[in-house]
């Protein structure tokens, strides 16, 4: 082999193996690849007590909620030098301790209310919105109290300002219309300001009406104050803006009329909001079966699955009912 390879020139060798010699002659000119090795430190590098001192320095609880140049500057101040900004920083980043070092505000947990309802005046939900008023930055508030079960609006107001003590005001007239007995009701909406006044408290307290919130920015928890807005302000004669006050509650007397009383509720089988919350429901289902009997019985070839039933009533309504919970986990 070693007479065969001195007889051979790189050329021909290359030709006969299909290889090419630009890639030959970079192979050999190429360094043979080292095995990494720790760097060397600097021999202006802290020594490790040093450094484990200024890293107790940054973490002590005078120092806590500064940043390293607050620290170095105030140290400065009071003539002591322990190493510059930079190597701080690069301290606390071997410890994985470069963030915000000041003490941050803890949100609580909140929990995800439950609340069931199996007949009307259980549970309410309330919430505002707003409608726009004549020009830019002018509008008006519309209080809207609602029976989740019977989906029927029990009470509403519309006034020039959220406030805390019109909300008290509306609740309370609201309970007594429907004559809401302590123990009876719980009232939830979300976080506004109205929502969780210390003026509306002290009134559900006396009234003996539980209270419930949602959780921050989860509109998800007052579904049913939300979906009542949307049929409202998709409504075709809902106006782009109210021109007073007046014509804010004068549009408003027709609509609630309208949504109480004639707008039928795919998930209250087809009934208005007060057909339930009266309580007409079983005789209207009795009503509306003997109906379907007859065409039944008239017709029989037109019903191809048998013996027609109405639209059902849900029994129990929820916001975040514990099923969902569980699918969840």
């Amino acid at each position: 082999m070693t007479e065969l390879a001195a007889q051979t020139s790189t050329q021909q060798a290359c030709q006969a193996f299909a290889y090419p010699r630009s890639s030959y002659y970079r192979q050999q000119q190429a360094k043979p690849v080292s095995a990494k090795t720790e760097p060397t430190p600097s021999p202006r590098a802290l020594p490790p007590p040093e450094r484990d001192a200024v890293r107790e320095m940054l973490n002590s609880k005078r120092f806590a909620d500064s940043s390293p140049r607050q620290v170095y500057g105030t140290l400065l101040d009071e003539g002591q030098y322990l190493c510059s900004v930079s190597t701080m920083y690069r301290i606390l980043q071997v410890h994985d301790e470069v963030r915000e070092r000041r003490h941050q505000k803890r949100h609580p947990v909140y929990k995800k209310p439950e609340l069931l309802a199996t007949a009307p005046n259980q549970v309410w939900t309330w919430d505002i919105t707003k409608l726009r008023g004549p020009v830019k930055h002018v509008y008006y508030y519309m209080y809207t109290i609602l029976d989740i079960f019977s989906r029927y609006v029990v009470g509403y107001m519309i006034a020039n300002q959220e406030l805390a003590y019109l909300a008290r005001q509306l609740v309370a007239d609201s309970c007594t219309k429907q004559g809401i007995e302590p123990d009876q009701l719980i009232l939830h909406a979300d976080r506004g300001s109205a929502m969780i006044s210390k003026t509306l408290a002290l009134l559900l307290a006396d009234l003996g009406v539980g209270k419930s919130h949602s959780r921050p920015y989860t509109s998800d928890d007052n579904p049913f104050s939300e979906a009542q807005f949307k049929t409202m302000k998709y409504r075709p004669d809902y106006p782009d803006r109210f021109g007073s006050l007046a014509d804010a509650r004068s549009w408003a007397r027709p609509f609630f009329h309208w949504y109480n009383n004639e707008h039928r509720h795919s998930s209250l089988g087809l009934m208005t909001p007060a057909t339930v919350h009266n309580g007409l429901a079983s005789e209207l289902t009795i009503q509306r079966q003997a109906t379907l009997q007859a065409a039944f019985e008239k017709y029989p070839e037109r019903f191809v699955k048998g013996l027609p039933t109405p639209p059902k009533l849900s029994t129990a309504v929820w916001i975040n009912p514990p099923l969902e919970k569980d699918e969840a986990g």
